[in-house]
């Protein structure tokens, strides 16, 4: 229905919105069946306890309008999937084995590739986002595809204290490395509020589940783990924003590492390094950002910032190199982040895949990744 010199009409929004919701609504209810990947479904009376759940949905604390970012030109899906050669590395990503020797006090931190990272903190282990798939996606006929190999075998993982996941986004939670968890280790799945839901579908038992707000915190073998703010979103195929994000503390008894999980800039960071830090080392995502996107990936530049913001001690850089979510060439990431990180005065590690780094002596960063051929 139309009205002269209106457009849609408001009972043609409502019916056009109440249509929308409705298929929505049916088409995620046959996604959560037929695609298991998909996970389940969070139940939004356990939800309601958060200050964040409103109406349905969990939301950002609000921030103050961002100023348009260089270059800030939309872009189509054309470029999206075209996007040309510079987004692939030129050659083969070096993978580094598993090392032999492996001592377990201080503080050591192994990069697998994106996000997923295994902290070994004063001799605990906690492994964050592990994701070991072909592609981030419910089917592995579609999607982004890996760009290096795992480095490791999941399997091969030593004895694992804590899996944390940050949020419930395909490249930081694999359905197929949950249950290879599941049934290969004994450690709790420590996660934000409602992604539990997606782990109890696929067999993960209650007593293994931990679901924290932000600001809540949970203690596993002398590990003090906090969920603390971020600024992202969440969602599974047609679902958005019923379950939390959050960026992660882990402390130790003398050590403490922050992650960010993904995340806009913003100004929570100098909350959370009053509060928690500072911290010897940071995980920082540096990967897969746009000017169209500030509010949910921040650039490498906010990334060093974020580390300062923290008060961080070696900044070790995440969630680039693996899988093509943006537009940005392969490498730029590193490139952005090394020299930022030059002129702050910011320790940096960049490892390979698989390279295991010792945070009191982190190795001095050679630009492995402009040589590949």
């Amino acid at each position: 229905m139309r009205m002269p010199g209106t457009g849609t009409s408001n009972i043609g929004r409502s019916v056009l919105g109440a249509a929308g919701r409705i298929a929505g609504g049916i088409l995620g209810a046959a996604a959560h069946v037929v695609l298991p990947a998909v996970g389940g479904k969070p139940d939004p009376r356990l939800l309601e306890r958060s200050p964040r759940f409103h109406d349905g949905r969990f939301r950002n604390a609000p921030q103050p309008p961002r100023p348009p970012l260089p270059n800030d030109e939309p872009f189509t899906v054309r470029d999206f999937l075209s996007g040309g050669a510079a987004r692939r590395p030129p050659g083969r990503i070096p993978l580094v084995p598993q090392a032999a020797d492996r001592p377990v006090d201080g503080l050591h931190i192994t990069w697998y590739g994106h996000a997923s990272t295994l902290v070994e903190i004063e001799g605990r282990r906690l492994l964050l986002d592990p994701v070991w798939g072909e592609r981030p996606s419910p089917v592995q006929f579609v999607g982004p595809r890996r760009m290096h190999p795992a480095p490791h075998r999941l399997e091969e993982l030593p004895r694992l204290d804590a899996i944390v996941i940050s949020h419930d986004h395909y490249d930081h939670l694999d359905r197929d490395a949950v249950r290879l968890l599941l049934r290969d280790q004994q450690a709790p799945f420590v996660t934000a509020l409602g992604v539990g839901a997606h782990l109890r579908r696929w067999g993960v038992p209650e007593s293994r589940i931990v679901e924290l707000d932000w600001s809540e915190s949970t203690e596993i073998a002398g590990v003090r783990i906090t969920a603390a703010p971020g600024q992202h979103f969440s969602g599974r195929l047609f679902t958005r924003n019923n379950t939390l994000w959050a960026s992660w503390v882990l402390a130790g008894p003398s050590r403490s590492v922050f992650y960010t999980g993904d995340s806009g800039y913003f100004d929570g960071y100098a909350a959370i390094g009053e509060q928690y830090g500072p911290f010897d080392a940071t995980l920082v995502q540096i990967g897969a950002y746009n000017a169209s996107w500030p509010d949910i990936h921040m650039t490498p530049e906010e990334g060093v910032a974020t580390h300062r913001d923290v008060r961080g001690g070696v900044l070790i850089p995440v969630h680039w190199g693996t899988f093509n979510l943006a537009l940005h060439p392969w490498g730029e990431p590193a490139d952005r982040v090394w020299r930022e990180a030059k002129a702050h005065e910011v320790v940096l590690a960049v490892p390979r895949p698989g390279e295991r780094i010792d945070v009191d002596q982190p190795p001095a960063v050679d630009g492995w990744w402009q040589y590949l051929a």
